[in-house]
Formats: C-alpha cells, structure tokens, sequence
C-alpha cells in the first residue's frame, strides 16, 4: 500500500511555489504598472483574506492601539518599503538574478540581530559564513565590471535594500512585538492594513486601469501576487507553524529563490552564468554556515522568516 505525502509537506511546497512565483508576477504586472502601484494593489487584496481570518479567530482588540507605532514601522520595513524595493529591481533585473540575490535576507538578519539584540553567536564560523554569503552577493552584482549597466547595479541595490529591509523588521519584531505578547494573526494584520492605508494615501492611480488590458498582468498582480502570493501565503504559513512548528516552516525560505532564478529562465528565457549558479550556492552555503553555529536555544529564539508577518509570529506560534 502506498503511503501519501502528508498534507504539511504539501502545503509546505505549495507555499515555497507561492512565495518563489512571486518574482515572475512582479515581472511580468511591472511590464504594465509602476512599482507603487503594484504595491499598492499586492498589499490590499492581501489584507483583504488576512482581515477576514483574523476576524475569524477574534485576535483583534482596541487596547493594541497603543502599539501603533510598532506597526507602522513594521508596515513599512516588512510590507511597504519591501515590497516597493523588490519590485523596483525586480524591475531593473532579470528575475533570475534578482531571485539569487534574495537569498540574502538572513545575512541582514544576522547582522541586524548581532548589533542591536547581541543574541546571535559572533563566532569564527558565523563571521566566515556572513563573509562568504556577501562575497556571494558582490559577485553576482560585479561592480568591477565595466560592461555592468548602470540599472542592473540600480537594481541590486533596490534588492538588497528590500532585503535588509524585511531581515532587519526580523529583528525589530523580536526585540519590541514578541514581549507583548500580541497574536501573531493580529500582527499581520495590523501590518497589512497600515500598508494598505499609507500605499493607497501616496500612491499613484493614474493608469492603473491599464492592468486590465493584458490579461497576464491582471493575473499575476491581483491574483498571483495580492491573493495567493500574500493572502493564501498567510494562511499556509500559520498552517504550517501549527503542524511543523517554526523551526521546520522557516526552513521553506531557502527555495523560493531557486524558483526565481527557474522561472526566470524556464519562462522568460534569461540567461544566467555558472558564476551566478556558484555565487548563489556561496550565499545559501554561508546562510547555512551562520546557522549551524548557533546554539540550539539560540536558533529557537531565532527563528528566520520571509512571510509577510514578523519572526515574532513564527516565535509565538510555536509555544502556543
């Protein structure tokens, strides 16, 4: 008799395809509206199942009012200035590339959490992994090359700003959400609807209406990217903090990439070099460096997170 896949296991992957589409929807809703704007659309049509299930669970209470300001900071470095970055260089960048250079987002995480929460091990092999990963980085960017374009350099910076960006909101969430002891379902949507109100307040409408002249791009920014790639990546997320526990679902950050960097040439037909293949496994290989040199209390209170919600959210739903 055969045994089936677990149903974790399949939303597991469900939610790294999610997550890896994502730069192939930016691409393709990018080649019709701005950044902002799609932005603007991602985060509105992901709040919208976000609100709905957190009103579900009834995990929303007046007294967090309070903390506004916590969630207006995370709003903008885990959600708003994240997502506009990304989708900058995104826009800038082959989808392969940018996919590669997403990797990144522990290391900022790493160094965000050594600085200012001194609870990561500042070792000799967490400071040779931190090198090797960022030595990834700058090969896949070359900024010694000449025959660099002005925008793909643009474009890195964008990435690895969003990426700093979301590792260090990692950071922020545990050292000022996580003792308040707020549901992680809360969190996010707090998070969400604050994105929701500040990209609808500076954002730009004019030609929005043009998104639904390519039916592609319709797709990929209303469905791909708001409802699945934010909403439904909500709701496998907790799915899977609850049957695996955090450790194990944060395990999922590390393929989204890879399915970038497919999607880029499988679909869009990017070339990508083997220098590129070599400095990516170099970041992947010096995230995993630097994690092997915690301490299994320190990897527990450490727990890394690429979800549009918080560490703090993986943290707390992992004791509960």
């Amino acid at each position: 008799m055969k045994r089936s896949i677990p149903t974790p296991y399949l939303v597991f992957g469900f939610l790294a395809l999610l997550w890896g589409m994502t730069f192939l929807f930016n691409k393709i809703a990018g080649g019709v509206v701005s950044p902002m704007q799609i932005v603007m659309v991602r985060v509105v049509i992901g709040f919208l199942p976000v609100l709905a299930f957190a009103l579900s669970r009834k995990v929303l209470r007046w007294e967090h009012v309070r903390y506004i300001h916590h969630f207006v900071v995370m709003s903008l470095m885990a959600a708003t200035v994240y997502y506009f970055a990304f989708a900058k260089g995104i826009s800038l960048l082959p989808t392969s590339t940018a996919g590669m250079l997403s990797v990144a987002i522990p290391l900022f995480s790493f160094v965000g959490a050594a600085i200012f929460l001194r609870s990561e091990p500042v070792n000799f092999r967490s400071i040779t992994g931190l090198l090797i990963g960022f030595g990834g980085v700058i090969v896949i960017a070359r900024p010694w090359d000449a025959n660099i374009a002005s925008n793909d350099l643009t474009g890195v910076l964008y990435i690895a700003f969003g990426s700093a960006c979301v590792g260090l909101s990692f950071v922020y969430a545990r050292k000022f959400l996580s003792p308040l002891g707020i549901s992680p379902i809360a969190l996010c949507t707090y998070q969400l609807g604050l994105s929701s109100l500040t990209t609808m307040v500076i954002g730009d409408f004019d030609g929005l209406e043009m998104i639904f002249t390519d039916w592609k791009a319709a797709g990929s920014l209303f469905i791909g990217l708001g409802l699945l790639g934010t909403g439904m990546a909500f709701m496998c997320y907790y799915y899977l903090v609850e049957q695996l526990g955090a450790i194990k679902t944060s395990s999922v950050t590390y393929i989204p990439p890879v399915i970038g960097l497919l999607t880029g040439v499988l679909i869009l037909g990017e070339t990508i070099s083997m220098t590129d293949i070599i400095a990516t496994a170099a970041i992947l290989s010096g995230t995993l460096v630097m994690q092997s040199s915690r301490t299994p209390v320190a990897t527990t209170q450490s727990v890394k997170t690429t979800s549009d919600c918080s560490i703090t959210a993986a943290k707390q739903c992992d004791q509960t």
